[in-house]
This record gives structure tokens, sequence and C-alpha cells, in this order.
């Protein structure tokens, strides 16, 4: 007789369905592509990626800053200068970013 493996349902606990839910939106994972390992004012940051609009952008950091994945830093001057960083835990992330741009390099050209 044939032994089947316990197929775990992809429930809330699901580790799975928990990382899409803080990495799973369509720009988040080029936000953090784009953050990387350095320090990047909100201007920079939207011209590095063509085509996400300022509510978009701005929606997505607050999510990442609210997860605790990016760090926000303003500073009280004129005009208001905001720069953003990963944190840790957002720089633990950027191995999988990693390996999907490895994946893209060599399945999608």
């Amino acid at each position: 007789m044939e032994k089947k493996s316990k197929i775990n349902p992809s429930d809330e606990n699901c580790p799975v369905r928990r990382t899409l839910g803080l990495l799973g939106g369509k720009w988040t994972l080029l936000i953090l592509y784009q953050i990387n390992d350095r320090v990047i004012r909100y201007g920079d940051l939207k011209r590095t990626i063509p085509g996400i609009s300022e509510k978009m952008l701005i929606q997505e950091l607050n999510a990442l800053v609210k997860n605790k994945l990016v760090s926000k830093t303003a500073y009280p001057e004129i005009p208001p200068r905001v720069e953003y960083s990963l944190t840790k835990t957002g720089l633990k992330a950027l191995p999988i970013v990693d390996k999907l741009a490895s994946y893209g390099l060599e399945n999608l050209v």
C-alpha cells in the first residue's frame, strides 16, 4: 500500500500565504529591489519604477513601513525630505528578490 503525504491547507497559518500577504503586492518586490541596501529619497524611488502612480507608491510604502520591511525617516525641513531604507526584516527579503531576478535572466530573455 502506498503511503500518502499529508497535504496541509493553505489557510491563514500557511507560511506561503502569510509571506504573500507581506510581499504579494504588484509593486512590493520592485520597491524592495530598488531600495535594496541603500537609503533612497521618495523622488528618486519614484523615478526608478516607471509606471507606478504616486498614489500607489505612497500606499505600498505605507504598507511596507507598517509591516516593518521599510524604515521611513522624515526630516523637518522646507521642502520636506523623506528617506526610505530597508529594515533588518526587509533585508531578509532581498534573497527572494535576487532569486526572482536570476530566474528572469535565465528563463525570460
